[in-house]
């Protein structure tokens, strides 16, 4: 199974709006994808995928329960389908206080003299849900800043995919990223790897050229600026594919390559974890047969 978590610590390089538009671009080709967002806050993945209507139910099941062994129901109800054919799990307000469950039970474990890993539980949950055997791939998409979320989605994965802007700020994030997944790996005992790097906001300036030079990760493609279309699908809950497909009064061409940027992105993750997707689209194509070969 392929399993990366996308993820930053700037914060504004559209890492929701990048995991979510793979996540449809996998699902496009054929795959069995499930996301796993953990961000606690409002505006988070499943929002975006307009499937967070049970947010605020303090009665209803959710992924932080699971993950604190305290479940009311199977694993399995937790699954929402979004567009596309996506599965999602759907944030939950509970996941404001993940932090403080995890170490409560760790407490009541170790009192117990047993043992319990913060952040080895989400893991614990796909494992035990048996999802390597049901999805191809698994996206999960945690805050940007570092604590049980982030450690959570990168344990369960140990693979990520960096959103970055192209600037000066931008860059220094991505080298402090590096420090923080060596101290992760020191911490967990495994190898953590950056399959690529996503630039997102790119003007074609000189100076976010130098950026792109530097950066030590794979740059498979770059994100043209496009604040309208990603605006656009945070009005409407959609990924980019269906906002073009179903939001737009005219094809834009420039949209469509921002489309087949994701495809081919997809693509070279899934090759990177030898995973061949069996109906890979036309680069950029929509349903209505539309297509870009860029």
């Amino acid at each position: 199974m392929l399993a990366y978590t996308t993820y930053s610590e700037a914060g504004g390089v559209a890492k929701t709006t990048t995991a979510a538009n793979l996540a449809v671009a996998h699902a496009r080709a054929g795959l069995d994808v499930l996301v796993v967002p953990l961000d606690p806050q409002d505006a988070d993945l499943s929002h975006l995928l307009g499937v967070d209507e049970n947010r605020a139910d303090s009665d209803a099941d959710n992924l932080v329960r699971h993950m604190i062994n305290r479940p009311k129901g199977p694993f399995e109800d937790l699954i929402v389908e979004a567009e596309h054919g996506v599965d999602v799990i759907p944030e939950h307000n509970m996941l404001s206080e993940l932090g403080t469950y995890l170490r409560r039970e760790k407490q009541q474990a170790e009192d117990m003299g047993e043992a319990f890993g913060m952040y080895s539980q989400l893991r614990r949950v796909l494992r035990d849900a048996g999802v390597n055997e049901s999805y191809d791939v698994l996206v999960c998409d945690p805050p940007a800043t570092e604590g049980p979320h982030l450690y959570n989605a990168i344990d369960a994965t140990r693979t990520l995919v960096i959103p970055i802007r192209p600037s000066p700020k931008g860059e220094t994030s991505v080298e402090g990223l590096s420090s923080v997944v060596e101290g992760l790996e020191d911490h967990l005992g495994a190898e953590i790897g950056v399959v690529a790097a996503v630039p997102n906001a790119y003007k074609g300036t000189n100076s976010q050229d130098r950026v792109l030079e530097e950066i030590e990760y794979p740059v498979p493609e770059v994100i043209r600026e496009r604040s309208s279309l990603m605006e656009g699908c945070w009005e409407q809950q959609c990924s980019a594919y269906t906002y073009v497909a179903d939001h737009r009064e005219r094809t834009r061409n420039y949209e469509l390559e921002t489309l087949a940027k994701f495809d081919r992105l997809a693509r070279y993750i899934e090759e990177a974890a030898e995973i061949e997707a069996p109906n890979p689209p036309e680069t950029g194509s929509l349903d209505d047969g539309t297509e870009v070969t860029v």
